[in-house]
């Protein structure tokens, strides 16, 4: 007979260079049926630090760019909460579930008569309605939280949570095939309608599902949801989590990163010597916050001004930190 012995765990990789080289953002491309936070969990891992945290929660469902912090990337992505997004999804219109995509149980199924009448052109101009600066209630599911709870943990414990509509932006909403279809199980007809959009953070691309599927009398829920671009991330240079295995690299450092995604200001060797200290510098007149960034090439901080000082929000190489 012979002996089984535990199988034993790969060992952690060891972090490989200083904080600030290991410092930067990687740009996932989230595979279906996993948490933004099991993709968190598995960089951790990869990149071999604890130190691991993403910009912008994506659904299970969902698939596409989630931007993801590590080591002080994680306290840059604080700052990176207005950016604009882009999505395609497709839309089923024909029948509503509780959490507005195909996770959830059918609460509203359309006759097949209601889906029959229904035109191409009234289901266009039913989107067409979306665009522009609307008021969007966001979907019961989602990550806001009430009271200290969040609103997807209360409807799991069968709670009825409608939250109250809030500003967004639609720049743009492309609609691709419109096709009626049947179901394999009910064998009853629904329309599924292929989207792409454009919109401003904290818009629910379920909750477009929703509403147009409420405005044509028939429900509506995502089948399936894809997020193309989170500001200036494209989901065209996203690694899947089998690519980083294979290659655990960061897809920008620290000072591409906040070049990229924020305006610049050129500073002395000394004046980032001041701003690594915490020091101010004297203000340009500008309203935007923007990066300074030494002849090295060196992003020090990110500033921000207010009357005669342009002071730090954020410190990417404190003095004394390699």
């Amino acid at each position: 007979m012979t002996e089984s012995h535990p199988q034993k765990k790969s060992p952690r990789p060891q972090p490989q260079g200083t904080v600030l080289d290991r410092s930067g953002v990687v740009i996932v491309d989230k595979p279906s049926g996993m948490t933004s936070h099991d993709v968190v969990g598995k960089l951790r891992r990869i990149m071999g630090t604890r130190r691991v945290g993403h910009s912008g929660t994506l659904d299970p469902m969902a698939t596409g760019v989630l931007v993801v912090g590590i080591e002080r990337g994680t306290k840059f992505l604080a700052h990176l909460v207005t950016h604009d997004k882009r999505y395609e999804a497709t839309v089923r219109l024909g029948s509503s579930t509780v959490t507005d995509d195909a996770e959830g149980a059918v609460v509203s199924q359309a006759t097949a008569e209601a889906i029959e009448e229904l035109t191409d052109e009234q289901i266009r101009q039913a989107f067409s309605q979306q665009v522009g600066d609307i008021m969007q209630r966001p979907s019961s599911v989602s990550s806001i939280k009430i009271d200290g709870r969040r609103a997807h943990e209360l409807v799991r414990e069968g709670q009825n949570v409608i939250l109250p509509p809030r500003p967004v932006t639609i720049f743009d909403l492309q609609i691709g095939a419109v096709e009626r279809e049947y179901d394999a199980t009910s064998q009853l007809p629904y329309w599924s309608v292929k989207i792409a959009v454009h919109c401003s953070s904290g818009t629910y691309i379920r909750s477009i599902a929703r509403d147009v599927g409420a405005e044509l009398g028939v429900g509506g829920h995502l089948t399936a949801l894809r997020r193309t671009s989170v500001g200036p991330f494209d989901i065209s240079e996203a690694r899947t989590l089998e690519q980083l295995v294979d290659v655990p690299e960061l897809s920008l450092n620290l000072d591409q990163s906040m070049v990229r995604c924020f305006p610049t200001r050129e500073i002395t060797e000394a004046q980032g010597t001041d701003v690594a200290l915490g020091k101010w510098l004297e203000p340009e007149g500008r309203k935007d916050t923007y990066a300074v960034v030494t002849p090295q090439g060196h992003a020090i901080a990110l500033l921000k001004e207010k009357g005669r000082r342009a002071a730090s929000v954020f410190v990417a190489r404190p003095a004394g930190m390699e």
